[in-house]
């Protein structure tokens, strides 16, 4: 069985290929953490130079939030997939947001149980 931190460190892999595979970038840092049912994945460095750009207008920042919700919503089924066969539980919900001020963006995987009383820790020698 795969430790609590080898698989917080595939589903940190899995989304930045997923960021690559849909928006062509991924992006500069990724971390994940399971905490009980949930899944909290914090992305650093997400937006493109043209989102960059964009971000400087109120209406830039409505586009980007909008492009990248619908992006999100359209493919929820392939990232409960993801999820589900890094951690072999299911997915029940999944809610995000982007901040066009850091650039970073956040996932909460909400998942059918509690998958971290359920994993080992690895233990330090």
């Amino acid at each position: 069985m795969k430790t609590k931190g080898e698989i917080e460190a595939a589903i940190s892999e899995a989304i930045v290929h997923f960021e690559i595979d849909y928006m062509g970038r991924g992006p500069k840092e990724a971390r994940s953490h399971i905490v009980e049912d949930l899944i909290l994945v914090r992305l650093k460095g997400m937006l493109t130079p043209a989102e960059q750009q964009l971000a400087k207008t109120p209406e830039g920042v409505e586009l980007i939030k909008k492009m990248r919700s619908t992006i999100i919503d359209n493919a929820k089924a392939e990232f409960s997939r993801v999820i589900t066969n890094a951690t072999g539980v299911a997915v029940r919900d999944i809610l995000t947001d982007i901040s066009t001020a850091s650039g970073e963006r956040i996932f909460v995987f909400i998942l059918d149980r509690n998958l971290g009383k359920e994993l080992p820790r690895r233990i330090s020698p």
